[in-house]
């Protein structure tokens, strides 16, 4: 065996046999010590999310207008997050989920998700409580609430540096290959010109990366807060089209997802076990990968927001698994069943969701497709690298920022003219490796959330609120 190899297998026991049922008996724990938040308040996830958007900006002086400039609102930290949590995932691996686990592995994908607000509501909560406030920017997420509610620092340190190489430096790498291949295959060049394309892609995403980035905090918040919304918008948008087009086979769709995801029946190809087992294993893998309830990554962004109580944001945190998983991951699911693009191919991951648009919109669909891989992608680039430079500032201090952008730039050049299958996998092993040193964190800090949770409540009975 080579390194590729022990690397897959370890993985495989990471999240197959270990993670996976981690974090989703973690997301039923908090669903039922905090009393089903996301069902019993599922108007506040909304109100709270998307009010700052919409909400008129009242005549203030000079000086309050500038002191308002340098805050991030939460619809603002709900977008970075959102940017972060929507990536190629949500086209790749929902396809994944349907091809192996079959169209059932949708029902547990958004049972996942639902259990996941929960999880994903104590990480916001836990990040506003212990967040640091400077005059270059606010830090804060799972390192600063291990190190001062957990009190323990070679914890923080741990996931810090998992933190800083699953998503700034190896996740991005991935995420800038996505958008090369993409861009590639769009294109449909001659050999010449494929040999160097890859080149001028990687220097052209690394130098808008570094523009964004080198603006700091209020730069990447202000460019998510404009294209987040936009890119979720045309892609649901370009989804129901399909949905309009195949309107007649859509109550058979939710029939067939209901059916096998409660189906007995032997699973095909000789594989050992049900369809349901199946659909279970891949649709919560599916929905808890995609939303990163309990990964530790979306904290960092719900820490920025500037509101009025913790338990606030941890709503706001909450309809950003709405909008990445049952709406993103659903619209993606939807479009390749009811194309069929799942079926009786060899296709796999990004490939079949470009055959189920090409089946829709003809080649029209494939270049749809590979723009909104695009925005996902490079979205995703943004968050991550800013995960990536709070953790940065935990462990080095602002001395340590503009190194860590700088190595940021060259891994995404790095990304774009080669895919090593270990790059692949290590994003893998350091993003499982990042979320157990979390996960102790946030159940050992449960009732620290509860009781946030409750001020809160009593807050908003009390017309404080």
């Amino acid at each position: 065996m080579n390194a590729l190899d022990y690397v897959k297998q370890f993985n495989g026991f990471l999240w197959n046999d270990f993670l996976m049922y981690v974090l989703l008996a973690v997301g039923i724990f908090y669903t039922i010590y905090l009393g089903f938040p996301q069902i019993r308040h599922f108007g506040l996830m909304f109100k709270y999310a998307f009010g700052p958007a919409f909400k008129r900006r009242k005549k203030r002086d000079k000086h309050a207008k500038q002191d308002e400039a340098h805050k991030v609102n939460s619809f603002q930290a709900l977008a970075t997050a959102v940017a972060a949590q929507v990536g190629t995932g949500n086209i790749g691996g929902v396809a994944t989920a349907i091809a192996t686990g079959g169209v059932g592995a949708i029902f547990w994908m958004w049972v996942s998700s639902l259990l996941g607000m929960g999880t994903i509501f104590s990480e916001a909560t836990l990040a506003q409580k212990y967040r640091e406030v400077k005059d270059d920017g606010v830090s804060g997420g799972p390192a600063y609430y291990i190190s001062k509610g957990l009190k323990c620092h070679p914890l923080a340190v741990f996931f810090a540096l998992a933190i800083i190489l699953a998503l700034g430096c190896v996740g991005n790498m991935v995420q800038a290959n996505s958008i090369s291949i993409a861009i590639v295959n769009s294109l449909g060049t001659g050999p010449d010109t494929m040999a160097y394309l890859p080149y001028l892609i990687g220097v052209a995403l690394a130098l808008l990366v570094g523009v964004v980035i080198m603006g700091g905090q209020k730069r990447i918040t202000a460019i998510a807060e404009l294209v987040v919304p936009f890119m979720a918008l045309i892609y649901i948008l370009g989804s129901l089209v399909v949905l309009f087009l195949y309107i007649g086979d859509v109550p058979h769709m939710f029939q067939s997802v209901v059916s096998e995801a409660f189906s007995t029946k032997a699973a095909a190809g000789g594989a050992a076990g049900t369809v349901m087992k199946y659909a279970i294993r891949y649709g919560v893998a599916r929905g808890l990968f995609s939303n990163e309830a309990g990964m530790g990554s979306t904290p960092h962004a719900h820490a920025m927001a500037h509101v009025k109580d913790p338990a606030i944001q941890g709503f706001v945190a909450m309809a950003g698994v709405f909008v990445d998983t049952i709406l993103i991951c659903s619209s993606t699911a939807f479009v390749i069943m009811l194309t069929g693009a799942y079926q009786g191919t060899d296709l796999k991951s990004v490939a079949i969701t470009q055959e189920a648009f090409n089946r829709a919109f003809g080649s029209g669909g494939v270049t749809f497709l590979a723009i909104a891989l695009f925005f996902f992608a490079f979205t995703t680039i943004m968050g991550w690298y800013m995960f990536g430079e709070m953790n940065v500032r935990y462990l080095f201090g602002k001395y340590g920022v503009l190194p860590f952008r700088l190595i940021v730039c060259g891994c995404i050049f790095c990304g774009c003219i080669f895919a090593a299958d270990l790059v692949w996998e290590l994003a893998d092993t350091f993003n499982g490796l990042m979320a157990i040193p979390n996960l102790i964190a946030i159940v050992c800090l449960a009732p620290q959330v509860r009781k946030m949770y409750t001020h809160f409540l009593q807050r908003r009975r009390s017309g404080e609120l």
